[in-house]
């Protein structure tokens, strides 16, 4: 049964994203879908920015005592990756996603606040500019993206670039704070009738519940970086270590805000991917209720595992036995998901698109991250290892093979509804396998390297056996990495000129956002069915057996 919404025919001629004509529009909206693909966007500009930054530190790296770059460079263009792709590039990513579809997904026109989420994305853009203007400015920051003290303190370095480094995060934390209330009363206000929380689409729960994990974690980082500030441009003394501040106190506030922002840059990806393997596995979720409620237990979780990034300080056997237990605690309901989406694929009709392609890669890169980050969790591993490039690999790992991965299944998985357009699956694939070889050997050799003891954050080392060679293989799979990205923005051009039509629902998916025209119009439905359950669309199209009759009859046979 293909679902009609009857939309007059003046309606379909409304602005939509992709229709609205001239910059103004863009600079001046504040429509929740031109938003969401604004931060998008943005973060793919972003990503290249950063990556033109590793492959600098990769040419640097790829042979020994090489001297493409100075130290100073160096630390600048490291410093920057990392600040870019953490907070310029994953962070709206992130951010993106929601913005678009929690709306569309719970039957909501509009973000609660329209304009903050307007202000929101410019908060985040020109903290963003004003961080590259730091190469303009004097130098970009050259303690890392961590900026640690006292090396990030006046006393020790003269650098503006740092002062450019904390003011510019904290424009963007405001910004994402302010995203973050609007998610959270969105959801809460905004959802259409019949749809309780036991039937928000797996999606929505997770940025409901990421919403309330940057309310906590960032206003700790923003309090930070004014200490930073306050030290650095008027003298005081909150982290300086010569008068009798504590520069350990730094580290607790970062990684406080640094632990959760892992799980504020995945738990959206885990979100995308517990709506992509479901629609392509022709199944339910598997286990609805225990994905939902693993996602609450990581939420509650990362904000007491912090210091598990600070055993090498020297806080103490009962500390380190402390944080140890719950690091290893954490990885509990992160393997309930796991085992979800796995049987949810098991004995399923599995279509392999490459969103689902995808999905797969992350059920296994992402699995990779999170055991070598359950043996950081062991005091005396994390001890040999954590200032070595297994750290590097660990970290990639966990926010390219989940966040990035998961992103990409999104990418092709709602294209067709913010365009009208399907991505090519062509080109799609060529894309894929690119990513999936050029990134896995590009950073699996980093626990190699690790493991021989090459330590992280250096610009150069000696000539060792193994460490020349494992780094220019990392260094020439790079580019293959990064030509996948190539590959996919030629996608996108080439798929909004002449990809194939999609169609309102071309996945034949379950969630309240394929009702609605592809793209959706500047008002996203006109009405929307009273909601009886998790697959509002499956019930919809199929009427003789929609999900919460079936539900219904199991409840009655238990009773029975």
């Amino acid at each position: 049964m293909r679902l009609s919404l009857n939309i007059p025919e003046q309606e379909t001629r409304l602005p939509n994203a992709f229709t609205s004509k001239g910059l103004l529009s863009w600079l001046s909206t504040t429509d929740h879908k031109m938003l969401g693909i604004l931060y998008l966007l943005s973060s793919l500009v972003f990503f290249f920015t950063g990556f033109t930054e590793a492959m600098l530190m990769r040419i640097q790296l790829m042979q020994p005592q090489n001297d493409v770059l100075s130290p100073e460079a160096y630390n600048q263009i490291f410093s920057m990756h990392g600040t870019t792709m953490i907070f310029l590039v994953l962070m709206p990513m992130v951010i993106g996603f929601i913005t678009y579809a929690l709306p569309l997904m719970i039957g909501a026109n509009e973000m609660a606040f329209p304009r903050l989420n307007a202000f929101s994305f410019w908060m985040f853009l020109f903290g963003a500019l004003l961080l590259h203007f730091s190469f303009l400015a004097g130098g970009a920051p050259n303690v890392g993206w961590f900026s640690y003290v006292p090396l990030s303190e006046g006393f020790y370095s003269s650098s503006p670039g740092i002062n450019y480094w904390a003011m510019s995060i904290l424009l963007m934390g405001i910004g994402s704070v302010g995203a973050a209330l609007n998610i959270i009363v969105t959801t809460l206000t905004m959802r259409v009738k019949g749809m309780s929380f036991n039937k928000l689409p797996l999606f929505v729960w997770m940025s409901f519940v990421n919403a309330f994990l940057i309310l906590g974690a960032f206003p700790v980082l923003n309090a930070g970086l004014v200490m930073v500030l306050i030290d650095r441009l008027l003298g005081a003394h909150f982290f300086t270590t010569y008068t009798g501040g504590s520069a350990i106190m730094y580290q607790h506030l970062f990684w406080t805000f640094g632990h959760p922002e892992v799980y504020i840059l995945a738990l959206p990806a885990f979100g995308i991917i517990s709506e992509v393997i479901p629609v392509f596995s022709r199944k339910p979720i598997f286990g609805y209720s225990f994905v939902a409620a693993s996602t609450v237990a990581i939420a509650l979780l990362s904000f007491g595992v912090w210091a598990h990034h600070m055993f090498a300080v020297g806080l103490g056997n009962t500390f380190n036995a402390f944080f140890a237990a719950a690091s290893m605690l954490i990885a509990v309901p992160t393997g309930v998901k796991i085992f979800n989406w796995s049987a949810t694929i098991w004995g399923g009709s599995v279509r392999l698109k490459t969103a689902m392609l995808f999905a797969l890669a992350f059920l296994i890169d992402f699995t990779v991250g999170g055991l070598s980050g359950v043996l950081f969790a062991v005091v005396p591993a994390d001890l040999r290892l954590t200032d070595t490039y297994f750290v590097v690999a660990h970290i990639h790992y966990v926010f390219i093979g989940g966040a990035i991965h998961g992103a990409m299944a999104g990418v092709y998985y709602w294209f067709p509804k913010m365009t009208g357009r399907k991505l090519s699956e062509k080109i799609g694939k060529w894309h894929f396998w690119l990513f999936f070889i050029g990134f896995n050997c590009t950073f699996f050799v980093f626990h190699l390297l690790g493991l021989f003891g090459m330590p992280r954050r250096v610009f150069t080392y000696p000539d060792l056996p193994y460490l020349g060679g494992l780094n220019l293989f990392s260094t020439l799979s790079a580019v293959i990495f990064g030509g996948s990205f190539f590959v996919f923005v030629w996608n996108i051009i080439y798929s909004l000129r002449k990809g194939e039509k999609a169609g309102d629902n071309p996945w034949h998916a379950f969630t309240l956002e394929w009702l609605t025209t592809s793209p959706p119009q500047l008002k996203n439905f006109e009405s929307v069915p009273m909601v009886r359950s998790a697959r509002p669309v499956w019930d919809i199209n199929h009427p003789e057996d929609p999900d919460w009759k079936r539900k219904e009859k199991k409840k009655n046979d238990v009773k029975k």
